[in-house]
């Protein structure tokens, strides 16, 4: 059971994170009513009604924590982890704390803050000593015992183990660095090879333009030879033409001139022919002898 005090504690920290929060939770639910209205209730109903001490403080619980969850979602990049926790002082608070104090209170300001509000709770029976006490003393002894004792080891254990994955993910940073290095030099070498693309082109357009003009002289060539073979052609059947053609002249002359030679003729021709041949030997022999 929940006692007045400290439905009147729950009640004044539901009441400041309103307060805190006012500025922030004010847009998110509009049928929502008045903070003064919930106010009234919620602390009659906590200070009021023993019977339903659970209700309130889950009521005041979930509406202490609503404000936590109303802010626009940042799209900026989350800063990195740190690598090391901050300092605190005697194991629980934090270094932060006694520096925010500093400068109004003074050194002891922190320490007489925390002597004054555990002297305020036990003389006000906020906070009452019982055997939940001293079990939580004892628990917490053997707790603080048990983190200076075997602390330094574990932590080591735990680096250890956080090594390990830690190099472990760092090689497969380093496979995915590399992958990624290599896909680069690859599109690299298709963006070069598509910027000599137009050089290609170039190349092969002069290799058909080559072609086809190869192709014209041949066929030009081909044109030409055939041409000249005609030409052969006719040349030489006009040659054989006259061939034959003085081919049959002489043969005709050759017999007009047979068939117009007597047998008189021919004998007198033999004989002036005989005579000359002697004739001709003479010669010859007066010049051998001479």
């Amino acid at each position: 059971m929940f006692d007045k005090p400290k439905s009147a504690i729950l009640a004044f920290i539901w009441a400041s994170s309103k307060t805190f929060s006012g500025f922030r939770c004010s847009h998110q639910e509009g049928e929502r009513t008045s903070p003064v209205n919930q106010d009234t209730v919620l602390m009659t109903t906590a200070t009021d009604d023993p019977v339903q001490p659970r209700l309130s403080y889950q009521h005041l619980l979930v509406q202490a924590s609503r404000c936590l969850h109303t802010s626009s979602q940042s799209l900026a990049p989350v800063p990195p982890l740190p690598e090391k926790p901050g300092k605190v002082r005697h194991g629980l608070i934090p270094e932060e704390f006694f520096q925010l104090l500093y400068p109004k209170t003074g050194v002891t300001g922190p320490y007489m803050l925390g002597t004054g509000l555990a002297i305020y709770m036990l003389s006000k029976e906020i906070y009452i000593i019982n055997s939940s006490t001293l079990v939580a003393l004892t628990v917490g002894s053997f707790f603080i015992y048990g983190v200076k004792k075997f602390g330094p080891s574990f932590a080591e254990f735990a680096d250890k183990l956080n090594e390990e994955k830690v190099a472990k993910v760092q090689e497969v940073k380093d496979l995915a660095v590399a992958g990624l290095a290599q896909a680069i030099d690859s599109e690299k070498k298709e963006q070069w090879r598509v910027e000599g693309r137009s050089l290609l082109f170039d190349a092969k357009r002069n290799n058909v333009a080559t072609l086809l003009e190869t192709n014209h002289r041949e066929r030009l060539h081909m044109v030409t030879n055939e041409v000249k073979k005609r030409l052969d052609y006719q040349i030489a059947l006009q040659n054989l033409h006259h061939q034959m053609e003085q081919e049959h002249m002489v043969n005709w002359v050759e017999k007009s001139v047979i068939s117009s030679i007597t047998p008189q003729q021919e004998k007198e021709s033999i004989a002036k022919c005989i005579t000359d041949l002697k004739a001709l030997a003479r010669n010859t022999q007066a010049k051998a002898t001479a």
